[in-house]
């Protein structure tokens, strides 16, 4: 245990002590900056440092007064370099301050004071190199700093008396500094880790919702996609009878078409079997789409939403998986207003198009106590993905009177502008 104590001594206080450790400047988003015009906020970056040299020269300056001649200049350049070095060398900037403390205490016998072998100003100053390298450096470096000073003032002890000083001042002022500054440190630390955990976590659980969603939409289209392709296989066997004497290379043909279509089924049951939960059943009705945005809007009414709906252009049947990614979009855009804009009113508008599908659903500011939801913007996502699945485009965002809008455009191969 003393091996590691003194290797671990040596590793933060003698190891590389003078290398250039330079203080960074505020960040971006300080709250201070806040307080500062913006036209000054690059400068007011610098305060710190600006604080700092301001406190060192003030400690200086009364150094060199208290003292007068030679030895004040003497005195305020071992009161004020240490401090100034804080910025550039931490390490270094504290063995400075205790080479200075050294140097008064043998030296210059006239600066004895009740805080020997530290002067007043020298007292102070080392007070403020210990709390600054304790803000930039673990909290092992406090402690340790701590014990060898403890160290030095005691080993003036013998002729402190003599003088009316009292080494335990320091022992106790700096071991109070100290433990707030570390206290303090830690507390900033461990927010910005909670900070980091949580928009790590937010992350995860964005990609398990798209997931989840894709999961979801791979489960719904293969329904779609399986009953074409039976109709296909079908309609591949049924063909030939449908013609009298079929030529021998129709009846191979439509034989090949079927053939296809089944192997193509197996093929695309196998591969969805792998994203089906063990626990998933298939849905007894077929998918919803948008003939059945009526029976959803009456069901919404039912929840206590006021919706109104809209229908331009010629309705016309569009693509299965088109109407179903439609549908659910309408319904997570309604879910979404209930959630988060209680006792507000909702507008949805289906436009057909020529070259697609236009969606839109509005809702106004809400009325009532919003409650906060750990899911929140999850379904803008789910809705992106299915967009993004449809090749088409998405936009979304809060409206000038507090309400929220979504608006989608859905391309249909086959229909031009």
């Amino acid at each position: 245990m003393a091996r590691g104590a003194l290797s671990g001594l040596r590793h933060d206080l003698i190891t590389d002590a003078f290398a250039f450790r330079p203080m960074e400047p505020l960040r971006e988003g300080h709250p201070l900056l806040g307080l500062v015009p913006r036209r000054f906020r690059g400068y007011a970056r610098w305060l710190p440092h600006a604080v700092l040299t301001g406190f060192a020269l003030f400690l200086m300056f009364v150094s060199a007064e208290s003292y007068g001649g030679p030895g004040g200049a003497v005195m305020a350049v071992l009161a004020g370099v240490p401090l100034l070095t804080t910025m550039f060398r931490p390490i270094g900037a504290w063995w400075l301050s205790v080479g200075a403390a050294v140097l008064t205490g043998v030296i210059f016998f006239e600066s004895w004071s009740s805080t020997w072998p530290w002067t007043d100003a020298g007292f102070v100053s080392h007070l403020a190199v210990m709390s600054v390298v304790a803000a930039r450096t673990r909290t092992r470096v406090a402690a340790e700093m701590w014990l060898l000073t403890a160290v030095l003032a005691l080993s003036f002890q013998p002729l402190s008396h003599s003088y009316g000083a009292d080494p335990f001042i320091m022992i106790f002022l700096s071991g109070l500094v100290l433990f707030v500054v570390s206290t303090v440190r830690g507390l900033r630390q461990s927010r910005r880790e909670v900070a980091a955990q949580v928009a790590v976590t937010e992350v995860e659980r964005t990609r398990r919702t798209l997931l989840e969603e894709r999961t979801t939409i791979a489960r719904e289209l293969h329904d779609v996609v399986a009953h074409h392709m039976s109709v296909i296989a079908i309609q591949a066997e049924a063909a030939p009878y449908r013609v009298e004497n079929p030529p021998e290379e129709l009846t191979r043909s439509f034989s090949i078409i079927r053939e296809n279509a089944v192997v193509a089924l197996t093929e695309l049951r196998r591969v969805l079997g792998v994203v089906r939960a063990e626990d998933y059943q298939a849905p007894d009705a077929p998918q919803p789409t948008l003939a059945d945005l009526d029976r959803l809007v009456a069901n919404v009414r039912d929840a206590g939403l006021e919706v109104e709906r809209t229908v331009t252009g010629a309705a016309r049947e569009l693509p299965q998986g088109v109407e179903l990614s439609a549908y659910r979009i309408i319904q997570e855009a309604l879910s979404n207003t209930l959630r988060h804009a209680p006792g507000a009113s909702a507008k949805v508008e289906v436009s057909y198009v020529l070259g697609g599908l236009g969606l839109r659903v509005v809702n106004g500011p809400p009325r009532g106590l919003v409650k906060p939801s750990p899911g929140a913007g999850h379904g803008i996502a789910g809705m992106r993905e299915r967009v993004a699945m449809l090749s088409g485009e998405m936009t979304d965002g809060p409206t000038e009177d507090g309400g929220y809008e979504v608006a989608v455009f859905i391309p249909v191969a086959g229909e031009r502008a």
